[in-house]
């Protein structure tokens, strides 16, 4: 039982020994539950500022868009208004559980909160002088920093950025632009490489699925770095996957390949998706539930496994091997 409902409880308790003169109430601990599962905030949603009522006027407006992608994240997504001009300000990150309301995440070496309240988000630099930080992410010398408010339903689609993610990364003076659209057809991923000596051409992936995050690090120890992109597919499944590019001597880039766990007669078992991917150091970790015979998709009971790539050099290209799998009981 978490801390709130043990206050709860506990409140309800004095209570009762106040106001009860001659018994003591049997307190139900599960309508107490349920009573303040009610009162807890719904975090996942779409967030919009005050003139997002007033878009048919032609007011500028920003929206926040936040979904759960694990027990204790989220997903946060700044987006604003991009049929009329450029789009004011656009922002992805993960924001990691506090408490019932609160997440924070780390934006530009600041850390970010995002109070959620019954019908509204309220967003803010942990110290209030360091919010000029996120004007990095907006034009015109603006941030997100504010109070949102929940609306019904998805957000108007002929006025939104039609980005679904941008990240600026960086390493040994090498970065990468990464940003995903919606296009006619599907979905579009694109990564602009920037600071390499020969060839900064972008590349053009059309994907199935979303872009989770994305990470550089330089995995081979060369002195140069690598960008991973990781994808979940749509759908119940959130099948993973990873698209990898390494930089050779500085010059130029070019793809690693990851094996699919579907490859992998011994790992495959149990193995329903809902990947989760991290570099721990110069390793890539996959972890994702294991099923047993009979689970719901919602509902795995077999515990969770782990598993350790390592970059290696391959004949044509540089891949991802397994250097470890590690099962973890429920």
């Amino acid at each position: 039982m978490n801390s709130s409902l043990k206050i709860a409880l506990g409140s309800l308790f004095i209570v009762c020994l106040i106001n009860c003169k001659h018994e003591i109430k049997k307190v139900d601990q599960e309508d107490v539950i349920e009573t303040i599962k009610q009162e807890l905030p719904e975090v996942a949603g779409n967030y919009v500022s005050d003139y997002y009522q007033k878009r048919d006027e032609g007011y500028d407006w920003i929206a926040i868009s936040v979904k759960d992608i694990g027990e204790n994240t989220i997903a946060i997504s700044v987006r604003s208004r991009a049929d009329k001009k450029k789009p004011t300000c656009t922002l992805d990150t993960k924001a990691y559980k506090v408490n019932d309301s609160l997440f924070t995440s780390a934006v530009n070496g600041l850390t970010v909160m995002f109070t959620f309240h019954k019908d509204t988000l309220n967003i803010s630099t942990e110290i209030t002088e360091q919010a000029d930080g996120l004007q990095y992410y907006c034009s015109g010398g603006g941030n997100f920093i504010g109070n949102y408010a929940r609306i019904d339903g998805d957000l108007d689609q002929t006025q939104i950025d039609r980005t679904i993610f941008s990240r600026t990364l960086e390493l040994q003076g090498i970065g990468f632009l990464v940003s995903s659209t919606t296009i006619e057809f599907g979905k579009e991923l694109q990564i602009t490489p920037y600071g390499l000596e020969v060839d900064n051409n972008p590349i053009t992936h059309i994907i199935e699925g979303t872009v989770i995050n994305a990470e550089i690090e330089d995995l081979n120890s060369d002195g140069f770095p690598e960008l991973l992109v990781y994808l979940s597919s749509d759908g119940s499944g959130s099948y993973g996957d990873v698209i990898g590019y390494s930089v050779n001597n500085g010059k130029s880039i070019s793809a690693i390949y990851f094996p699919p766990v579907s490859e992998n007669d011994e790992l495959k078992k149990g193995y329903m998706g809902h990947d989760e991917f991290s570099i721990i150091e110069t390793t890539l970790a996959q972890r994702f539930p294991i099923y047993k015979e009979g689970d719901t998709n919602a509902n795995p009971t077999g515990g969770i496994r782990q598993i350790e790539y390592q970059l290696v050099d391959g004949e044509a290209s540089r891949k991802f091997v397994i250097k470890n799998s590690t099962d973890f009981p429920e």
